[in-house]
């Protein structure tokens, strides 16, 4: 699978200013400072398609990335959507109020919404946002895809341990990430792809 361009598409800080779905929308959500962005840049191998930050809370609105992509010799088009960071305790109580009815709102409500890229910090494991999130993903019946960033902080030899408590504690599956070194990518490559119906076994009977 190779990203042949990514661009941005259009930002929103309410749903109805965004653009009418065009293709496959895939969104991103995470506590802030769980590395959301450098996850998408990363996946994308473009170092400044999103705006990264050592200040947590630096997304405060809906982003719309466009990915072309080649797979299986065809290409495709699909849109990764970066959602506000949550849970972050230093913006205002009004802020914090606003993006919770922004997030819910594109979740329930996007036509164009395939999957929902659930991201967590694996030093700091499932927080309590995350499990409502999840929650809320299954009682609208959207497919979570989680995903365990900052695979790199952790020795070498407790990273696959890490990843499988995750799972054990979550009871879905979990891909462990990292966007320094890049390990990850094609796992979570495979199951956005899943997802969004584009990257589909073949279905052709047996001869």
């Amino acid at each position: 699978m190779d990203v042949l361009d990514a661009e941005f598409v259009a930002g929103a800080t309410a749903i109805g200013q965004l653009p009418a779905p065009t293709f496959a929308e895939v969104a991103f959500a995470g506590r802030s400072n769980v590395g959301k962005s450098s996850l998408i840049n990363s996946l994308v191998r473009r170092k400044k398609l999103v705006r990264t930050s050592g200040a947590p809370g630096c997304t405060r609105a809906i982003n719309i990335f466009r990915v072309r992509i080649r797979t299986n010799g065809d290409e495709a088009h699909l849109d990764l959507v970066d959602l506000p960071g949550y849970g972050y305790a230093q913006r205002s109580k009004a802020e914090r109020r606003s993006w919770g009815p922004l997030i819910e709102g594109f979740l329930r409500e996007r036509p164009g919404l395939r999957g929902a890229i659930v991201i967590i910090d694996i030093r700091r494991g499932v927080q309590e946002d995350d499990l409502q999130l999840l929650e809320f993903l299954d009682s609208i019946e959207v497919t979570p895809i989680l995903v365990a960033t900052k695979t790199d902080k952790l020795p070498a030899s407790k990273r696959k341990l890490a990843v499988e408590t995750l799972r054990r504690e979550l009871g879905r599956p979990v891909t462990g990430y990292s966007s320094v070194t890049g390990d990850g990518r094609e796992a979570l490559w495979k199951r956005i792809l899943s997802v969004s119906s584009i990257d589909r076994p073949d279905s052709s009977p047996p001869a």
